[in-house]
């Protein structure tokens, strides 16, 4: 998996621009559901990743890129992350990827393009 470029509000990978959220499941990208989290902006701010979002926990590190630091991963994430044996990694977007492309192998993520 190539990551091409990263700016404010996309991410290139594969030679696919995607302009939201995107989910990586071994080796695939798919647009990160985030319906599921709505309930949950008003308490937050944001929307949150919570644990009602399909989540790719088949992995033993799920990477979450929080875009400049604004989304918030509930508890329960880190609690289910815990329970599965998967390391949870949380960090800026920009750091995240980078993250992926030092340490790919058996790495899941969800990442996050805007603010």
């Amino acid at each position: 998996m190539r990551f091409e470029a990263f700016s404010f509000g996309s991410i290139r990978i594969d030679g696919v621009t995607y302009e939201h959220d995107v989910v990586i499941d071994r080796e695939r990208v798919r647009t990160r559901k985030k319906k599921p989290s709505k309930k949950f902006r008003d308490f937050y701010g944001h929307t949150p990743l919570s644990v009602e979002e399909d989540i790719p926990w088949k992995c033993q590190r799920l990477v979450i890129g929080t875009g400049t630091g604004a989304l918030p991963v509930m508890k329960e994430v880190t609690h289910e992350a815990k329970r599965r044996h998967v390391k949870l990694i949380i960090l800026p977007t920009a750091e995240a990827i980078a993250e992926l492309k030092e340490h790919p192998d058996q790495a899941n993520a969800i990442l996050h393009v805007t603010c």
